[in-house]
């Protein structure tokens, strides 16, 4: 597990490093990537042993009997978890957009409301508003630095034509764990309106040290006649590419709904990415995350550092995930400016903060889940693109 090797990704079809000249102007000479979710390390040896078995066997058919690539999500959400999975009750879908668009698709109609809690994952208003439904934003209240919600303002907003909660927890930009309170309070929202809840899970095993994420259904048993689960091995284990995710619902009647959809769209998963996932939910997985979440600690701290040594400058405490969300309100700068020093200036490809929806326009977020070099450069380049601040 030697996350500080420097693995040149240009010219391997890698969106985040192949595309980052062309979508934001960094020149791929000396840019840093850090904008799109995936990591800059290889997953662990399990997975890569997995696709080399292929390979050498050599004939790529159809899968079949999955019995054991279920066993492996059961036993990885009890054991890391807590959580009590029933196999029967796993679909698996593209990838977890794919994921969150069928669930889109199968339990609201067009014009519906779609709650979303902003700023928040920028994938979830692109595919609600994509399907013809109407995006609900609840803005998440910035209280010094961390988010948190307020479920009497959002009682206030809902008019009767909302359908569906997308929640993201652990949260994605801000790093939030959300506490079992601030869970129950979503649910509780939920029964109040009548809402199917989609809680996408992706992040929960990219937890630092002293949190404890906890999975919906461990939080309210009355919930799970609304709940829609989705995880994934792949942001877990950096292996996106292979479109897998997993939509876990506990419910008969939901369950037969999303089934009949899935029957109908024709969807099957691909065989390499049930192989991965297999390979990854182990032992040897497990300690390959313990391994990487103290790596990203480290990387974490350094950021927040170089960061909030330049006065103006902010980032959110990081709870979980790879994905520092920067505030740059108290610079004065505009958007435009701010991002014209990160990117011409510093050299480097955040994400932009206006993307994850309202309150997200002061915003840019950026990947550390690359070698710590490489994150010490980017310290180094925001410093100095900065300077006059200090």
């Amino acid at each position: 597990m030697n996350f500080d090797e420097i693995i040149n990704r240009y010219g391997t079809h890698s969106v985040k490093w192949d595309m980052m000249e062309k979508l934001y102007d960094v020149p791929a000479s000396d840019g840093l990537a850090m904008w799109v979710a995936d990591m800059d390390f290889r997953p662990p040896q399990c997975v890569s042993d997995a696709l080399q078995a292929m390979v050498d066997h050599g004939v790529y058919g159809y899968y079949g009997d999955d019995t054991a690539y279920r066993e492996a999500i059961t036993w990885w959400m009890q054991t890391r978890h807590g959580w009590t999975v029933d196999p029967a009750h796993i679909f698996t879908t593209h990838g977890l957009v794919n994921g969150t668009a069928m669930c889109v698709d199968t339990y609201t109609e067009p014009g519906d409301g779609v709650v979303l809690f902003t700023p928040v994952y920028h994938a979830f208003s692109r595919v609600i508003k994509a399907a013809g439904r109407e995006v609900v934003e609840c803005p998440l209240v910035n209280n010094d630095g961390r988010y948190e919600m307020d479920f009497a303002a959002y009682d206030t907003m809902m008019t009767g034509a909302e359908r569906m909660v997308i929640l993201c927890s652990p949260h994605n930009p801000g790093g939030r764990v959300w506490t079992k309170d601030e869970l129950q309070g979503v649910a509780d929202f939920c029964k109040r309106h009548d809402l199917i809840l989609v809680s996408d899970e992706i992040h929960h095993d990219l937890v630092y040290p002293g949190h404890s994420h906890i999975a919906m259904p461990l939080v309210d048993p009355t919930i799970l006649d609304r709940l829609v689960m989705m995880t994934a091995t792949t942001k877990t284990f950096n292996i996106a590419g292979s479109h897998s995710g997993n939509v876990i619902i506990p419910d008969d009647a939901l369950r037969a709904k999303f089934a009949a959809r899935m029957a109908g769209l024709g969807l099957s998963p691909n065989s390499f990415g049930l192989f991965m996932a297999e390979a990854a939910y182990s032992p040897e997985g497990a300690e390959w995350v313990d391994a990487l979440m103290l790596y990203l600690d480290g990387n974490r701290q350094l950021l927040d550092s170089a960061i909030n040594a330049i006065p103006g400058i902010r980032s959110m405490n990081l709870e979980a995930t790879y994905l520092s969300w920067v505030d740059f309100t108290d610079t004065g700068m505009a958007p435009p400016e701010f991002i014209d020093r990160v990117q011409k200036q510093a050299r480097i490809a955040p994400n932009h903060g206006d993307t994850f929806g309202s309150g997200g326009e002061n915003f840019l977020r950026f990947n550390i889940a690359t070698p710590r070099a490489l994150v010490e450069q980017a310290c180094e380049r925001l410093t100095e693109a900065f300077s006059d601040l200090q």
